[in-house]
């Protein structure tokens, strides 16, 4: 449930307003194509976390040359701190509806404030007010009531895909995937499944290593749980953007701040409030999981040590990335850069990073060395293979229409 709503972050939340509002209804199609793609990248680095008893960059070093490794690391860590700023700049400007406080000072207070709970707070404290936070994402289904909608529309834009071959379409669908099978994901998933396991006492990796068939049924469980609210929360923000805004005429929406004010007029106030809500209480989950991911990433990829369960005294290194990653995300806010742009291209730019990643990890899930008797099945494998096709697929159709 965490990682879902995550996965619908700022970021997330701006990409399918702004496909909403561009496309409207006739867009809705693609939260059911890219529900079991969600689904099985998910589960397949909840499943390399679970079985292997590491998380997915300590994995790729164990498994792989330092050639593939690092430029790994370095795209992931990278991605994290673009995503966390742009999303901290999304905090501020959703925020700024609300209260009258400059945007600068809530992306500061609001950094603050996350950096403090994860030094401070243990790992079940953040676990527990992650699950919380993941309730604002119910906003959207409101929001998307209060629009009201046709359902003869709903229902033909749902079931029958429409398509078309141009660079914008084309360029949304890359962002709609790339936010959907985002790779910051996957470290945190895996990440947590280790995590998970120390919290019921498995401090070792010969502790932690295997899983039994109850609990891979559990894990299968919850991923198809957590990816389905996910991916119903993609979808109401494409409808109550797509009913209101595309009908209005407003097709360029940059983030899911200005799609907030802008359905005031059509609306009513009850869902401007409920949509910059959603943004700010999943906001406050999904930086952390940004911030935490690129310190996970930077300490496994040379060979260190790092988890939400030691003290900050105890893992100097993993604690002290947090808080860097944190400090870079607020200064990108103070470089002149918009983020309500970023917030979508970001998106983008995830879409480019998700299909090398995705492919070791089909890859590793299918090596019994790392997961024994444990490798996909058929079915895990046809999804995956699939998913990974179709992510390689989109982009080398958008980079095509960049030169047509």
């Amino acid at each position: 449930m965490i990682t879902g709503a995550a996965d619908d972050d700022p970021s997330a939340i701006g990409t399918y307003a702004s496909a909403g509002a561009r496309f409207g209804l006739a867009f809705l199609w693609i939260a059911p194509v890219v529900l079991p793609m969600m689904v099985v990248v998910v589960y397949v680095s909840a499943k390399l976390g679970q079985v292997y008893g590491k998380g997915l960059f300590a994995i790729v070093r164990d498994r792989y040359p330092r050639w593939i490794l690092y430029p790994l690391v370095l795209g992931a860590f990278t991605g994290n701190v673009i995503e966390a700023a742009a999303n901290l700049g999304g905090i501020g400007a959703a925020l700024n509806l609300l209260v009258p406080v400059p945007v600068p000072a809530i992306v500061v207070g609001a950094a603050a404030a996350i950096l403090g709970l994860q030094i401070f707070g243990s790992y079940a404290l953040l676990r527990d007010i992650f699950r919380w936070l993941a309730l604002a994402l119910f906003a959207y289904v409101a929001a998307a009531i209060l629009a009201k909608p046709d359902p003869a529309e709903i229902l033909r834009g749902t079931l029958v895909p429409q398509i078309r071959f141009d660079a914008d379409f084309l360029a949304m669908i890359v962002a709609c995937i790339g936010t959907s099978l985002s790779a910051y994901i996957y470290t945190w998933q895996s990440n947590q499944e280790v995590e998970e396991e120390i919290a019921l006492g498995r401090h070792t990796l010969r502790q932690r290593k295997g899983a039994t068939d109850a609990e891979l049924r559990r894990t299968r469980r919850d991923v198809v749980i957590g990816m389905l609210f996910s991916n119903l929360i993609l979808y109401f923000i494409i409808l109550s953007t797509g009913a209101t805004l595309h009908q209005a005429g407003r097709t360029e929406i940059e983030s899911a701040a200005q799609a907030a004010a802008a359905l005031e007029p059509l609306a009513g106030a009850g869902a401007t409030y409920l949509f910059a809500l959603g943004v700010v209480g999943v906001g406050f989950l999904a930086v952390p999981v940004m911030t935490t991911g690129a310190a996970y990433d930077l300490v496994q990829g040379i060979g260190r040590e790092g988890s939400l369960h030691a003290r900050p005294s105890e893992a100097k290194l993993f604690y002290g990335t947090i808080a860097a990653v944190t400090v870079l995300a607020v200064g990108l806010n103070f470089l002149g850069v918009n983020p309500m742009r970023a917030l979508v291209w970001s998106g983008i730019v995830q879409g480019f990073s998700v299909p090398p990643l995705l492919l070791l990890m089909m890859l590793m899930t299918n090596d019994r060395a790392v997961m024994g008797a444990r490798v996909n099945g058929w079915v895990t494998n046809g999804l995956g293979w699939i998913t990974t096709a179709a992510t390689f697929l989109a982009t080398a159709c958008l980079v095509v229409t960049w030169f047509l």
